[in-house]
């Protein structure tokens, strides 16, 4: 499924490269791209075939949805009508049924590091500020005895809590489950090409329009936007990118990144930069990628190598390429 990537000093955030100008049949259609703003990143949709732009259009539509169900902070979306229950048996709905379930089982495999319950932890983090502070380790701590999601149980759709103090998170699986829907719908407009860009995760729908495989750069880190330090050549699969230089501050020396341990509070110490994972489906990139950042390498390799249909490119702390 997926071609091989070149052992060179590789790095995250996936762009597209060369997109445009790659057909070599004149006669062939421009493709549809669409842009816009969701899930706090910038994302495009590439689109080759007939009804391209109805399908791009209907795509766009389920991105709201998405964000109309798993947005933490939206007051009119359902993971906020979660978080702000009054008992602790909720009906959600399929979508967020499903996404909490896969979030367990990740908590599972990641020895608890991974944990969508960090809610009380991350509200305290602002990697977006201007002027980002480190919280109060007294604010950490007592965020911190509220994160454990062994405390949250999914009974078909019912969403049982033991702790009327916990709350979700589930930033980390919204983007690569989106994907996977969006693929899903395009397919069924039959579209058989086209690339979904959700910045930093993308997903490839079958080849380009002239039959070669779709081209995924990865971007250099501490660099740039789009320099681009090596490529991954795909069709019909996710790549997916997390990394300590995506958001991150720094204090008297020391850098601190969006990628929290849930067993301490504070950005996960670990000997990766950098973790991309190609897999058929995004969200199990998603999922992955950043569990492979909270384990470390050699746990993250072995978790990796037991898994079939998927691969993973791993980058250690100081930016060598690690060998798999």
């Amino acid at each position: 499924m997926f071609s091989r990537y070149k052992k060179t000093a590789v790095f995250l955030t996936v762009l597209i490269l060369a997109l445009s100008g790659c057909q070599s049949v004149s006669s062939q259609k421009e493709p549809f791209v669409k842009k816009g703003f969701y899930f706090d990143t910038v994302i495009e949709i590439q689109v080759n075939g007939d009804r391209s732009e109805e399908a791009a259009k209907r795509c766009f539509e389920i991105c709201d949805e998405i964000e109309h169900t798993f947005s933490r902070t939206r007051s009119d979306s359902e993971l906020y009508r979660v978080n702000h229950r009054k008992e602790d048996r909720v009906q959600v709905s399929d979508d967020l049924a499903y996404v909490v379930k896969r979030g367990l089982e990740f908590y599972q495999m990641s020895e608890g590091k991974f944990d969508i319950t960090i809610a009380p932890v991350s509200s305290l983090w602002n990697f977006k500020s201007e002027d980002p502070q480190i919280p109060e380790e007294s604010a950490i701590k007592e965020a911190v005895k509220k994160v454990d999601a062994s405390k949250v149980h999914v009974q078909g759709n019912t969403l049982v809590f033991d702790s009327s103090e916990t709350m979700l998170d589930l930033g980390a699986l919204v983007k690569g489950y989106a994907a996977d829907k969006l693929k899903k719908c395009l397919k069924e407009y039959g579209i058989s090409s086209a690339m979904i860009n959700l910045g930093g995760n993308v997903m490839t729908l079958g080849n380009k329009p002239d039959g070669t495989d779709w081209s995924v750069g990865i971007q250099k880190p501490f660099s740039r936007r789009n320099e681009v330090i090596t490529t991954v050549k795909a069709r019909d699969c996710s790549v997916v990118s997390s990394g300590v230089y995506e958001r991150y501050f720094e204090k008297d020396g020391v850098l601190y990144s969006h990628i929290l341990d849930a067993s301490t509070g504070y950005p996960a110490n670990s000997d990766l930069w950098q973790a991309t994972i190609l897999s058929d489906s995004s969200l199990e990139g998603d999922g992955l990628s950043t569990v492979c950042m909270l384990l470390g390498y050699e746990k993250a390799r072995e978790l990796i190598d037991g898994r079939d249909g998927t691969e993973a490119i791993f980058v250690l702390d100081g930016g060598q390429l690690a060998e798999n």
